[in-house]
């Protein structure tokens, strides 16, 4: 009887496979792009002939011997509902409410990832988001090792209140922006990963092409196996000197030797998940280390270690004698008896595992750098800051599946299945993971932009958010990451059909996540419309043209002023600048703008100027140099004295 029940499950299972069906992506309320030729495809039962039906239009094709097939129709115009219908011998499939309109490719990191619901104003816009109109498809998170043929889940999801808040919210913004002035429907297909690095979202016959990822494309894992193989080789090279050193149990015992030196561990903030401190995807056991300085007055009497949130059993020594083992939830507070600690430096010590809830998080602390302290006798000794960490190589370990453990992963799952899905063009907001590589930045964003527009067969606009503000206001002459990466930004739009929406006045200094989502959205809508859709409006923010000498004055001139030069802000006087003579030492400069709308930098210190830089710093909050449309100034440099990442490689 189990027998025939199985091969009965077995039967329905294979005709249920050979039943006719369309690409994951042609789902009821599908958007499909006008003006272009609209391809359609699905699989059935191979050889099989397919009719598809849509506005009136029918064409047939056969599927191969992998059962796929494919048609195609002649461009529509805007316009809907429409069915789209297939049938075959093995039977029927078809979409409902189907709008012919334009299409936008939404990706990138967790800036485009962002929802609605988490963005400023989410109450306001979900009361009045009604767009039936505009449509969103949210691409899963999957990484594959070959290129994928379809999609595992997803649908189109019209917006409405109950709905916009999954959206992302610069594409839904930009959409909202667009559809005010083109009566289109907006298709908003929304494919992108937060902390992704740029090398993930590029194809292997991309990275064939490029001299400096070629080497990479041509020793990629074919199994996951091998992946997390040469993460682990990877992670030991980086953390212990080299690939082929592995601790034993002996070795690992010893960090609890009271005089044990730290000192070459991973120094990094403890809270948050280790994935995001280069031990990408690590999963087992960790140890956790500080030095900490207890006061002769804290030795003889009780004390409290607080140690935030981690409910994996831990062992917690102190200068190598166990104090506490076990798994505590919550934000964890130990007392201690007296005599615990040493007067002068201890050393903390901290074995523990992945999290428990949730259990993606892996190793790492939840809650809030506050939650770190040592408490006794009216004292308070704050535990925030950097913490010595080393994943346990000598206990068993796995990798899971994190995005940028292998380059093109993320294409291969969220890019190939899409092809050659008609779309209008691209929206793209990332770089954030890539800014310690910012150099090489100038050439791996335009060969992704390349990429993609070979893989879909046409120039498709391309239009991508620089950089908000994040980190620190320092000066040139500590140098920037984000600012070089922005550089490279900029230096992507000598590529045709793109555009750069400027964003460092509504960033966060303190948040990588600016939740002004609208802003970005608008400005993106702002190109388009007058790139993509020819309505004479501003669009583009002030971009550095040439610098000129006027005596000990640096006299510069800009593209994109849109009504002239102006300040905005607090300050009716220009600030952000800096300047440099021939010493390449920069100074806080005095700056103006001139009727012309020239702006004229100075400062007594530099009689013969050299180099001027706006903005060249992680967070230029001070950069105040607007046109009359409102788009800030894009920072720049007119230097070209070598930068903080022209030596990093991705590996």
């Amino acid at each position: 009887m189990i027998r025939f029940l199985f091969l009965s499950l077995l039967l329905v299972s294979s005709l249920a496979g050979a039943q006719v069906r369309l690409a994951r992506l042609f789902s009821d309320h599908v958007v499909l792009q006008r003006q272009q030729p609209l391809p359609v495809w699905g699989w059935a039962k191979p050889g099989e002939t397919v009719t598809v039906r849509l506005a009136g239009q029918q064409q047939t094709a056969k599927a191969d011997a992998a059962g796929q097939w494919r048609v195609r129709f002649n461009p529509l115009e805007a316009g809907g509902p429409h069915t789209l219908a297939v049938s075959a011998r093995s039977g029927k499939a078809g979409a409902a409410d189907v709008l012919i309109g334009d299409v936008w490719l939404c990706s990138g990191q967790s800036n485009m990832e962002w929802p609605v619901k988490q963005a400023d104003h989410y109450a306001t816009e979900k009361a009045t988001a009604n767009y039936p109109r505009i449509r969103h498809f949210r691409v899963d998170h999957q990484l594959a090792l070959t290129p994928q043929t379809d999609l595992t889940a997803g649908e189109w999801v019209v917006c409405a209140p109950q709905t916009v808040g999954e959206f992302t919210a610069v594409g839904y913004y930009f959409a909202q922006a667009v559809a005010r002035q083109v009566d289109v429907p907006i298709g908003l297909l929304h494919t992108s990963w937060g902390g992704s690095q740029a090398e993930g979202w590029i194809s292997k016959e991309a990275m064939l092409t490029d001299p400096e990822l070629r080497a990479y494309a041509e020793h990629l894992p074919t199994s996951w196996a091998q992946a997390d193989s040469l993460v682990d080789q990877k992670l030991r090279r980086q953390l212990l000197g080299a690939d082929n050193l592995t601790p034993t149990p002996a070795d690992e015992a010893r960090y609890r030797d009271p005089a044990y030196d730290f000192s070459g561990w991973r120094k990094a903030d403890p809270m948050g998940q280790w994935d995001w401190k280069d031990m990408k995807g690590f999963r087992g056991q960790g140890y956790m280390a500080r030095l900490i300085e207890i006061p002769a007055e804290l030795v003889g009497v009780e004390t409290t270690l607080s140690l935030a949130q981690n409910d994996s059993p831990n062992q917690i020594y102190i200068n190598g004698r166990p104090v506490a083992s076990g798994v505590l939830t919550g934000n964890r507070r130990l007392t201690l008896p007296p005599n615990t600690w040493q007067a002068g430096t201890n050393r903390l010590l901290i074995r523990m595992g992945n999290m428990q809830n949730p259990a993606w998080f892996g190793l790492g602390l939840m809650g809030s750098a506050n939650d770190l302290a040592v408490d006794g006798n009216g004292q308070h000794i704050a535990l925030g800051g950097d913490w010595f960490l080393r994943p346990a190589f000598a206990e068993p370990h796995t990798y899971t599946r994190f995005m940028n453990n292998v380059g093109v992963s993320i294409y291969n799952a969220m890019i190939a299945p899409l092809l050659p899905f008609g779309i209008r063009g691209a929206l793209w907001y990332q770089g954030e993971t890539n800014a310690g590589r910012a150099y090489q930045y100038r050439q791996t964003f335009p060969l992704l932009i390349n990429d993609w527009r070979k893989r879909w067969g046409h120039t498709f606009p391309f239009y991508f958010v620089q950089l908000s503000s994040y980190g620190a206001n320092q000066s040139s002459n500590q140098g920037s990451n984000w600012a070089e990466l922005r550089e490279a930004q900029t230096m992507t739009l000598q590529l045709p059909q793109t555009g750069m929406a400027v964003t460092t006045d509504v960033g966060n200094p303190a948040d990588i996540h600016p939740t002004d989502k609208k802003t970005v959205g608008q400005r993106l809508a702002a190109v388009a419309l007058k790139q993509t859709y020819g309505l004479a409006q501003p669009a583009g923010s002030p971009l550095y043209q040439a610098m000129r000498l006027e005596g000990s004055k640096a006299l510069l001139t800009f593209t994109n002023t849109e009504g002239g030069l102006t300040t905005r802000g607090r300050y009716p006087y220009l600030t952000g600048f800096e300047i440099a003579g021939d010493d390449k030492v920069f100074h806080y400069a005095e700056a103006h703008i001139r009727p012309d709308n020239t702006v004229e930098v100075l400062h007594p210190a530099v009689t013969k100027p050299v180099a001027v830089r706006y903005g060249w710093a992680d967070a230029p909050v001070d950069a105040n140099l607007f046109n009359k449309a409102g788009f800030p100034a894009s920072p720049f440099r007119t230097d070209t004295w070598p930068g903080v990442t022209v030596a990093n490689k991705f590996d």
